[in-house]
């Protein structure tokens, strides 16, 4: 068994070391990991705990994230409790696997500290790496702090363990920002955590001799697309399936997670849509615009965004008059791709308010108050004006943003 960890009721941590501390307390049976920056501390503390003799698992070291990825296939289809983490270009080369992984169903827990993409080369954070996962089969959850870091991770392997479920679960949180951020964290005892997470029961797994089963099949046009609709199903119907694990958190946390958040949006005329630490800051700019200006500024955050929540964008969201959606990732030769999902989900709306795009942040550059309050202002002036007076898809904290060539024109 493994040794007993002391845990105070206040910790203070940073998004990676909160995230290894719910790798221990799940009591992970395989970690596969290639260590990459910022997400190297999380498997870096994994190995230690084993080391330390406060995990009852294995740590193996692989030579790339292809090959780490590989290694939890294989772990989980034998039947493990299986996680690691990575970033950026360490995501990209796991992007093959990441596919096999959903299409086998099998229920990995995946870290990603967000970080840019290359080239040029760069080690800071922003949402590229995230939305470079979006089709790839896995619920994805966001963390805008390290104590939702440590919260989500936890519940994330609750969610793709429920055989109602059986897919793996990408929990997010920004580089740098908040994995090397310390705050405070209140985490659950050793035992909370063990009895909430509960024992992975397998299914199908490969070292169950007496019942033989195939895994990574080849199925061409005769089954393919079958196959391919049950697992969007699957993953439209882990839906409920993750309301109740939230609601089932927050009963001994008192800490309430809900797939989209929303902060000041009773009345609100205009609203930010944003994910990651930006959230936080979106909020704490609402407040004093409603303060000091009056004007009716509301946030909304998406915390799952696989699968992601149409019906829910659409009810706090139809009856605001306009909306700017924050991307921060290159919108590489089109609109940002998640103003294109809130997009959608507006289109079908009776009031169809308008929304515009900012994409903002690349390569970890800061996104401040003043600029979320600037954001709101504008909005609020397309809304009194009952239509967008600048162009739809603007650049928010870019050296050079007022050059034409820079702006997506209306029409």
């Amino acid at each position: 068994m493994a040794e007993k960890f002391d845990l105070n009721e206040r910790e203070v941590w940073d998004g990676n070391y909160a995230a290894s501390q719910a790798l221990r307390q799940a009591q992970v049976d395989v970690v596969a990991a290639y260590p990459i920056t910022p997400s190297t501390p999380i498997v870096e503390n994994y190995g230690g705990y084993v080391a330390n003799g406060y995990v009852d698992g294995e740590f193996v070291m692989v030579e790339s994230e292809h090959a780490a990825m590989s290694g939890c296939v294989g772990a989980s289809a034998a039947g493990g409790r299986v996680a690691t983490a990575t970033s950026s270009q360490g995501f990209a080369l796991m992007a093959e696997v990441l596919y096999q992984a959903s299409g086998m169903r099998l229920p990995i827990v995946l870290n990603v500290v967000n970080r840019a993409l290359a080239s040029p080369l760069n080690v800071s954070g922003d949402h590229s790496d995230m939305y470079l996962g979006r089709d790839s089969g896995w619920i994805q959850m966001d963390a805008f702090n390290a104590q939702e870091a440590y919260d989500l991770t936890l519940c994330a392997f609750k969610i793709a363990e429920n055989h109602s479920v059986r897919l793996p679960v990408m929990m997010h949180q920004d580089g740098f920002t908040t994995s090397h951020t310390a705050q405070n964290v209140y985490p659950l005892t050793d035992e909370a955590a063990s009895e909430f997470i509960g024992q992975i029961v397998p299914v199908d797994d490969m070292l169950d001799f007496s019942r033989p089963v195939t895994y990574g099949a080849q199925t061409e046009s005769d089954w393919h697309f079958e196959h391919k609709i049950k697992q969007h199903k699957a993953l439209m119907d882990s839906r409920p399936i993750i309301d109740d694990v939230y609601a089932e958190f927050e009963k001994i946390t008192g800490r309430a997670y809900n797939r989209v958040e929303s902060y000041l949006m009773e009345d609100a005329d205009v609203a930010i849509v944003a994910l990651g630490t930006t959230v936080e800051t979106a909020r704490v700019a609402a407040q004093q615009l409603r303060d000091e200006e009056g004007i009716k500024a509301g946030v909304v955050a998406i915390r799952c965004f696989r699968p992601f929540p149409f019906d829910q964008v659409r009810e706090v969201l139809e009856n605001v008059k306009c909306i700017s959606v924050l991307d921060r990732s290159s919108p590489a030769g089109a609109m940002g791709a998640f103003f294109n999902e809130v997009s959608a989900a507006l289109y079908t709306t009776s009031s169809r308010p308008l929304v515009t795009n900012f994409i903002y942040g690349l390569g970890g550059r800061d996104f401040s108050i003043d600029e979320a309050k600037r954001i709101f202002k504008e909005q609020q002036a397309h809304a009194d004006a009952g239509h967008i007076t600048t162009d739809i898809q603007q650049f928010s904290g870019l050296r050079g943003a007022h050059l034409g060539f820079f702006q997506t024109k209306r029409g």
